[in-house]
């Protein structure tokens, strides 16, 4: 009976929120004068944003170089700085990273915006992909697309509402982090002033890349979460003629094989997704969080140790803490004269959707389509990785991928459309604007 009157009840209490969120989806289209000064101010600017853009992704920010991060960082401090904006750093020496940077206006008129995005990228400066390079509309480089092609879009639409006076007397937080790629340890640490700038906030914009399947826009209002796990495994180390005996068994790259198939075979299920980055094997290994790996070793001898890294992508907290078991149940099946342990890492939560976050979705699309720029509609939280949006969904209406579109993220062929510059602005800026009303 208390169990039927509970369901009762937060049946009606999700009800009510949801009529509420209907409610409140609607926001009041950017007048027509203001609309055609804002598109114009983009459209002028578009030589100057490509310009950012190539200064910023030629300027390396892989998340482990402190020093390459500050450098954009204090590039875009600039830009905010133009913009009538205060700013400040956040010390993250603590944890090993580059300091996150915050810009600050504060009014009194209509809601206070957060604006999120990094400045790090998964491109160490021992990485071949170096600059950006342009062909026709399409332009490729490092973190072009995840994400310093957002952070011009932010900066854009910034500037144009800048040019009409529509900053002044607003409450908008720009918070970029520096290690959103590989997010400094203790979270407690490199994410407390960012989830405080969530809970002080009505909503926020997250510029990270946008998504464009099959001609159609996308943003996210849920995402999954990130787990990291390492697996290291001991063999004993003998000659190569030995191996399968029983004082030298199948030595540890037989092992780690083994484990890594049954990940393959055994844990597939529905939303989601696992995989090793990096395996390396061989007599004393050594295997980076940064990415670079060691090893000795030669044919004719049994492998004594092998390390790889890789992460989980969960939608819930239930279904990574059942992955995990299973994980560590293969871990524990070792061949003979082997031994093997894998730890896990959590260290960004999944964005779980919410109705603020399905009508702040509401309010972009309606702008973007009563200003002539089309539809936009909700990503499957099984199409975006995890991100910094997560940490502050819980707190705030939140939604993510208002950056520019294209591909290949975190590969060698990550590139963008360069015409989604100018749309992807003046999307955000038309939402800033009728949201700071």
């Amino acid at each position: 009976m208390r169990r039927s009157l509970l369901a009762a009840l937060l049946l009606c209490v999700a009800s009510g929120v949801t009529a509420r969120a209907a409610e409140q989806s609607t926001l009041a289209p950017v007048t027509a004068n203001e609309r055609t000064a804002l598109f114009r101010s983009i459209d002028v600017g578009a030589t100057r944003s490509f310009a950012l853009l190539e200064e910023l992704v030629n300027r390396n920010s892989g998340t482990f170089n402190v020093a390459g991060v500050t450098q954009v960082g204090e590039r875009l401090q600039r830009e905010f700085v133009e913009l009538g904006f205060s700013t400040r750093w956040v010390k993250m020496d603590t944890v090993g990273r580059a300091n996150h940077l915050v810009a600050e206006r504060r009014g009194t008129q209509g809601k206070r915006l957060l604006l999120i995005g990094h400045m790090d990228t998964v491109f160490e400066p021992f990485s071949a992909f170096k600059t950006l390079k342009r062909e026709g509309d399409r332009a490729a480089g490092p973190g072009v697309h995840d994400m310093k092609g957002g952070l011009v879009v932010m900066i854009e639409a910034l500037r144009a509402l800048h040019a009409m006076g529509a900053l002044e007397d607003r409450s908008i937080t720009v918070f970029i982090t520096s290690d959103e790629e590989y997010p400094g340890d203790p979270a407690s640490i490199s994410r407390a002033e960012f989830i405080e700038a969530g809970r002080r906030a009505d909503a926020a914009l997250c510029f990270e890349s946008g998504v464009t399947i099959d001609g159609k826009d996308y943003v996210s209002t849920a995402r999954r979460g990130a787990t990291d796990w390492r697996l290291e495994v001991e063999g004993t180390a003998a000659h190569s003629s030995g191996v399968f005996g029983p004082s030298v068994g199948d030595g540890a790259v037989f092992e780690i094989a083994r484990i890594i198939a049954r990940f393959h075979g055994e844990l597939r299920e529905p939303n989601l997704t696992f995989h090793p980055a990096m395996i390396v094997g061989g007599g004393a290994t050594k295997l980076e969080d940064s990415g670079t790996a060691s090893a000795t070793g030669r044919v004719n001898i049994v492998a004594a140790n092998a390390q790889a890294i890789g992460d989980i992508r969960a939608l819930t907290p239930e279904q990574l803490e059942r992955v995990k078991q299973k994980m560590q149940s293969i871990v524990a099946a070792n061949l003979p004269q082997t031994k093997a342990k894998i730890e896990f890492k959590d260290f960004m939560p999944p964005m779980a959707p919410t109705p603020r976050n399905q009508t702040l979705f509401a309010q972009y699309a309606a702008q973007s389509e009563a200003a002539g720029l089309g539809a936009v509609l909700e990503l499957d939280p099984m199409q975006r990785g995890a991100g910094d949006s997560a940490w502050i969904s819980p707190y705030v209406a939140t939604i993510t991928g208002l950056g520019m579109t294209g591909s290949g993220s975190h590969t060698v062929n990550e590139a963008v459309e360069l015409p989604s510059l100018q749309k992807q602005a003046k999307r955000a800026a038309l939402l800033i604007r009728a949201l700071t009303r």
